[in-house]
């Protein structure tokens, strides 16, 4: 239901920001934003740089007191053609680009494109369900990064990637896995996503 704030351990949590310095953006949609007020900053270890944020929110729904637009190193894609709500992000040092799709969301492509012509080539996505199984139903992942806590949480447990109902065994995402290990508690698994 969403109530729970940490399912994986310190050790796991403080993993993931050496994956965030390594990386050149954190990308995550508006339903993290707003559910979390997520920052996707490095924090807690010394990094030279931190990583662009990214944020995919195809009606502009940004709150303009959100955690991530502090600093001036947020980036959001969107399909709304909201000149006021731009202008207002802008004012506050937030990049705006509008990439909309015929079905009036971001069109995710594009999105690659145009991050890669920023000269991002590292993408880590730390999202929802949605833009999750956007990104794969897209072929757009080249691998997970994956933290399992010993935890069972229940059939109803909110879900890694909206994939839809698969009604044939080849609609499935194939996997090979390239590294499992113990941190803290935790398993980190880094699997490839056979295209």
């Amino acid at each position: 239901n969403g109530v729970s704030q940490w399912i994986t351990g310190t050790e796991a949590r403080r993993d993931v920001q050496h994956w965030r310095a390594r990386s050149c953006a954190v990308l995550t949609g508006i339903n993290t934003i707003l559910a979390d007020d997520a920052q996707l900053n490095v924090r807690d270890i010394a990094t030279t740089r931190q990583p662009l944020r990214v944020v995919l929110d195809s009606q502009l729904r940004m709150p303009l007191d959100a955690k991530i637009l502090l600093g001036s190193n947020t980036l959001i894609y969107t399909a709304a053609q909201n000149a006021e709500k731009i202008s207002a992000l802008e004012n506050l040092g937030v990049s705006v680009c509008v990439l909309a799709n015929a079905q009036a969301r971001v069109d995710l492509n594009a999105m690659l494109k145009d991050l890669a012509q920023r000269g991002i080539n590292e993408v880590l996505v730390e999202a929802g369900s949605i833009l999750n199984g956007a990104l794969l139903q897209a072929n757009l992942v080249d691998e997970l990064l994956l933290y399992l806590a010993p935890q069972m949480l229940g059939d109803a447990a909110r879900g890694m990637a909206s994939l839809g109902e698969l009604t044939q065994l080849d609609q499935r995402v194939e996997l090979q896995w390239q590294d499992v290990r113990q941190v803290g508690n935790d398993l980190r698994i880094v699997a490839k996503v056979k295209k």
